[in-house]
């Protein structure tokens, strides 16, 4: 079994389990994650996630994951509402219908405090969240763009970024106000977890 870095209880390692036996069935039909990291996906995709969640201030309502894919990090954060009775539902915006259908399966199989939105980003209602995050999407402004649209006033942003964050986060700062924590990744060095609020244009 699988040991985390983080404090998680045994029925977390346990859903977190089935929801890695799923991701593994299902991979090779609709490529919910790159095929070489499927022998490190505890620690490239499991652990990355786990760790948005527990940087996060998770007293909210509402925790929008857009771009959420096959579930990274949504649906480890919908385990975590679950497991650590949260409080909180989490929805999930991914606009490939098959792996809505994937999402969905997980969702139901887990029996978890989640919803899917089938939509593009840009052309949903607007959600209202507490909290949206997101992993590997796209750049900064553009996450910050769609934060616009979703997340409620007095919310904030939980973007994993690479090794280039520095780089995105100047470029932002152009264009966007907003007040922001860095948290080093525990599994990259490079990498991080930026927590941003107060965001406004410019």
């Amino acid at each position: 079994m699988f040991k985390s870095k983080f404090d998680v209880s045994r029925e977390t390692l346990d859903l977190l389990n089935r929801y890695v036996e799923l991701i593994i069935k299902w991979n090779p039909k609709i490529n919910l994650v790159a095929k070489s990291t499927i022998d490190d996906i505890w620690s490239r995709h499991i652990e990355d996630s786990l760790q948005v969640y527990f940087q996060a201030d998770t007293k909210c309502q509402k925790w929008l994951d857009i771009g959420s894919g096959g579930g990274l990090p949504g649906i480890v954060i919908a385990i975590l509402a679950k497991t650590q009775d949260a409080g909180f539902k989490v929805e999930l915006m991914e606009s490939d219908q098959r792996k809505s259908v994937f999402l969905r399966t997980v969702i139901r199989e887990l029996e978890l405090p989640a919803t899917v939105v089938t939509s593009r980003i840009e052309a949903a209602e607007p959600s209202v969240a507490d909290i949206l995050s997101a992993r590997a999407l796209a750049d900064l402004s553009v996450l910050l763009a769609f934060s616009e649209r979703h997340l409620r006033s007095g919310g904030y942003c939980m973007f994993a970024k690479g090794k280039n964050w520095q780089n995105e986060l100047k470029k932002a700062q152009e264009s966007w106000h907003f007040q922001y924590e860095v948290f080093t990744s525990i599994t990259d060095a490079d990498a991080v977890v930026l927590k941003l609020w107060e965001v406004e244009r410019v």
